[in-house]
């Protein structure tokens, strides 16, 4: 028996969307463990982030860290200068963050948020480390990759219910991915908008100083 064509079409849409779930479920992140206790130059800050990173590029020639952008952060507040031309563990952790925020938040929004982490726990000996917040940090996301997965492929799911009974199947094929997209982008919009409030009540707990912000990307 010949096989229904709005089957296939539908399990080479479900294939598909469940390999890129399974990507996102093996990509690699940079673990505690592997941020060097050693002072870096700029050539091997960029060099560890391209290796340890590679793997959540879109394209092949994408670029996750150059000196360009070090500096533009330097520059923006973002991060605390280095000493010597050397780049501490502290100064790595601070642009784990920022490689992460900047996908998705304003230059203004990162400075409001990475100020404050800056000023009390940057290289401070009376304090909880910034080795310690990366850590507790990066065991609770990891721990939630599953139900970010699972959540994805019901999502996944729930779209193919739409536009089924469209009949060229192209179009439906079309119109059932681009509604997960649709669906999934609403996602983070919704958490988005969560995020700049979270963001704009940590503002309130610490004033900004009387240096310009900047809130252009």
């Amino acid at each position: 028996m010949a096989a229904d064509p709005k089957e296939s079409k539908a399990n080479d849409s479900k294939e598909f969307v469940n390999s890129v779930v399974k990507r996102l479920a093996q990509m690699t992140y940079i673990r505690p463990d592997e941020i060097p206790n050693i002072d870096l130059y700029m050539d091997q800050v960029t060099t560890f982030m391209e290796d340890h990173l590679n793997d959540v590029k879109r394209y092949s020639d994408d670029k996750i860290l150059t000196k360009t952008m070090i500096n533009n952060y330097a520059k923006n507040d973002l991060l605390p200068p280095p000493v010597k031309k050397k780049y501490s563990k502290d100064h790595m952790i601070m642009l784990i963050f920022i490689y992460y925020f900047k996908n998705i938040l304003s230059i203004g929004d990162i400075q409001a948020l990475l100020t404050p982490l800056s000023e009390k726990f940057f290289q401070k000996e009376d304090t909880i480390s910034l080795d310690k917040i990366y850590k507790e940090i990066y065991n609770y996301e990891r721990s939630q990759m599953g139900d970010i997965a699972r959540g994805i492929s019901r999502t996944q799911r729930d779209s193919e219910s739409i536009f089924a009974n469209v009949e060229d199947e192209d179009d439906r094929k079309y119109l059932q991915l681009f509604s997960l997209v649709c669906m999934l982008s609403f996602d983070v919009f919704a958490k988005k908008h969560v995020i700049e409030n979270v963001i704009d009540e940590l503002n309130s707990m610490n004033p900004p100083s009387d240096k310009k912000s900047k809130k252009e990307r």
